[in-house]
């Protein structure tokens, strides 16, 4: 998919909330708005590069940027959580993504009961099948890990998508590395132990979780591949 441009490149200095950084572009200091509110303590450092898209004029905003891109280890992470989203809808549409090649997309934003799940999907023999996606970030020695901060809503997802599963709806979870350097993924159990283990029940249920990673650049994120998931539980010393 297309990522709209064109970025302008500055120098991170600090948050001073989730969704403020401040950035110095060519030696002056701007507010840019962060569309991710994740913890990225582990890659918005002091210093490191990062790629603002300048704001529409149309727009009444307090901030005249947003921060996209960081750049981590001379790789191009992207910093917003939407965009897996979008680059899903689009993915599947075009049949690219494996998982889903007997699939179309019926609708995004469904509501069911006291939620609102990303997608209803349906297949080639009249099968719905309700899809959640959850932006992942956080990468260390080539293990993607999800979340990277407490998330009570994921977890709520999580339970909400297992009951469906339970009375014979047909599920699942996907998570999109919005970078292209995992080669496995597992819930981060020390952050979030309430979600990992919900995470882990309802792949026991039959909630089907994938994780895909993806190539960033400047212009585009494109599928890079499917990875393996491992859901078990650390085993305690």
């Amino acid at each position: 998919m297309t990522i709209k441009g064109p970025l302008i490149s500055g120098t991170f200095i600090e948050r001073p909330n989730r969704f403020i950084t401040l950035v110095n572009i060519n030696g002056k200091i701007v507010r840019s708005h962060l569309p991710d509110p994740g913890r990225l303590k582990e890659l918005l450092i002091p210093g490191v590069e990062v790629l603002l898209r300048p704001a529409s004029n149309l727009l009444k905003r307090k901030t005249k940027y947003s921060t996209v891109m960081v750049r981590f280890e001379g790789k191009l992470i992207s910093l917003v959580s939407t965009l897996p989203n979008q680059f899903v809808m689009e993915s599947i549409t075009n049949n690219i993504l494996p998982m889903f090649k007997k699939y179309k997309i019926i609708r995004p934003e469904i509501p069911y009961g006291n939620h609102r799940f990303d997608f209803l999907l349906n297949d080639y023999e009249d099968s719905t099948f309700y899809l959640e996606v959850k932006s992942v970030t956080y990468v260390k020695n080539g293990l993607a890990q999800f979340p990277d901060a407490i998330t009570s809503r994921g977890t709520r997802h999580v339970g909400a998508l297992a009951k469906l599963t339970q009375s014979g709806i047909k599920t699942g979870i996907l998570f999109v590395c919005q970078r292209d350097d995992p080669i496995s993924f597992a819930p981060m159990w020390d952050r979030d132990p309430t979600f990992s283990n919900a995470l882990f029940e309802a792949s026991k249920i039959g909630v089907n979780i994938w994780c895909i990673s993806t190539k960033v650049t400047e212009t585009e994120m494109t599928f890079k591949k499917e990875i393996p998931v491992n859901l078990e539980p650390p085993i305690s010393d």
